[in-house]
């Protein structure tokens, strides 16, 4: 079933193009979600009416996703995550975590559906993603894993008190066992 899309779908196209689509697709989720609308002459040129209309969107849209893409491209967010041993998380880190991180971070305002990943990040250190942010233009943003550089310090501080106090009580001991000889 031919179909005129009124907004992107990823994969298919974006606003004003003519795509295939099966007729369950288009009934079911397309049409009440105003996704499309049917390809009939009349809707065919309402489409070129607007034709003009739509190309003005499609270069702001352009312009815009490579604004972002140039604020995103190559740069890194830090996100914080408890980490065990063998550096393996507790758990996993979210697309809503790194979308938050790059909100925060870089000041950008991205959807964490439009981030792409192969497989979930289980694991601290350096993961590469990548950012689609509108058709063919796409950001590369490398995520840091790891636990908080202040969490890290605070346990060693503690170890490190800890055996500091432990020292003079053994040497208390040996001063004692001394001189009872």
């Amino acid at each position: 079933m031919k179909v005129i899309l009124l907004d992107e779908l990823r994969g298919k196209g974006g606003e004003g193009d003519l795509v295939e689509v099966t007729q369950g697709y288009a009934e079911n989720y397309l049409f009440p979600n105003k996704i499309a609308q049917p390809a009939t002459p009349g809707n065919i040129k309402q489409l070129e009416q607007r034709r003009s209309n739509i190309e003005k969107r499609e270069e702001k849209r352009i312009a815009d996703a490579d604004a972002t893409c140039a604020k995103l491209n190559d740069k890194s967010v830090f996100v914080e995550a408890r980490v065990g041993e063998n550096n393996q998380l507790f758990g996993s880190v979210t697309t809503s975590q790194i979308a938050d991180a790059i909100r925060d971070q870089l000041g950008v305002e991205i959807d964490r559906k439009r981030i792409t990943r192969t497989a979930a990040i289980k694991t601290a250190g350096r993961h590469d993603i990548e950012v689609n942010l509108y058709r063919e233009i796409n950001a590369k943003v490398s995520v840091l894993v790891g636990a908080d550089a202040g969490q890290d310090e605070a346990p060693a501080e503690e170890v490190e008190a800890g055996e500091a106090q432990d020292a003079p009580v053994e040497d208390e001991a040996t001063d004692a066992a001394e001189a009872t000889e």
